[in-house]
């Protein structure tokens, strides 16, 4: 029971942090200058970031085992299922996104070209489970998209009707039309990202500092 509440902590609060979000992009908020500035108070905030989706083993699957679980005697988790539900929508949220950035340059989803950089869950790691990227890819190939990716530590995935091969970086930007920052890897050349790239959407803010009008940030 602890495990499952810590996970469903960072699940629940995770979800606040993408709800903010959604709403800072209405209002042409960057919220993640909103989330550094609240954690410059010294005492009452915990700070949770926004990104493309939940990953890895834990945190995504522990919180619908606890509310499953919690049903089976009656009781109904409603705030833990409505966290996830935030979460789960976040990869067609980064798709569209993608849109987006595509239609300000008078193109759409279906015959770009569409490069991911990561595929992991997280930074830094090889570990694929329940990574959104993996939504995010299958959400772009059902629009139409031609998809590769680059992660170095992922050198080929299998994911429903796809099949790909990690790109070297350094090979990586002849004929793309959008880059989308899934997975913020620090051996990835952020700034050469930006100068190689029509368009990037960056999911991760591993964009930080870097201002560029063909910047699409979460």
């Amino acid at each position: 029971m602890v495990k499952l509440l810590e996970n469903t902590f960072r699940s629940v609060n995770i979800a606040l942090a993408n709800e903010m979000a959604l709403m800072c992009q209405k209002f042409a908020i960057n919220v993640w200058e909103v989330i550094e500035a609240a954690k410059t108070k010294p005492f009452g905030f915990m700070a949770f970031y926004p990104g493309p989706g939940l990953g890895g083993h834990c945190i995504p699957i522990d919180p619908f085992y606890l509310s499953w679980k919690a049903r089976q005697s009656g009781f109904e988790c409603r705030f833990i299922e409505l966290a996830g539900h935030v979460n789960s929508s976040m990869p067609a949220y980064v798709v569209e996104r993608v849109s987006e950035a595509l239609n300000s340059a008078k193109k759409a989803i279906n015959g770009s070209r569409i490069h991911l950089f990561g595929v992991a869950y997280k930074k830094d790691v090889t570990d694929m489970r329940e990574s959104p990227a993996l939504d995010i890819l299958e959400l772009l190939h059902q629009r139409g998209a031609t998809l590769s990716y680059t992660d170095p530590y992922v050198p080929k995935l299998h994911h429903g009707g796809l099949q790909l091969r990690s790109v070297p970086e350094e090979k990586a930007g002849s004929g793309i039309d959008c880059a989308v920052i899934c997975t913020n890897h620090r051996v990835f050349d952020y700034p050469a990202i930006v100068r190689r790239f029509p368009l990037v959407v960056d999911t991760r803010n591993a964009l930080k500092g870097i201002d560029s009008p063909n910047i699409f940030r979460l």
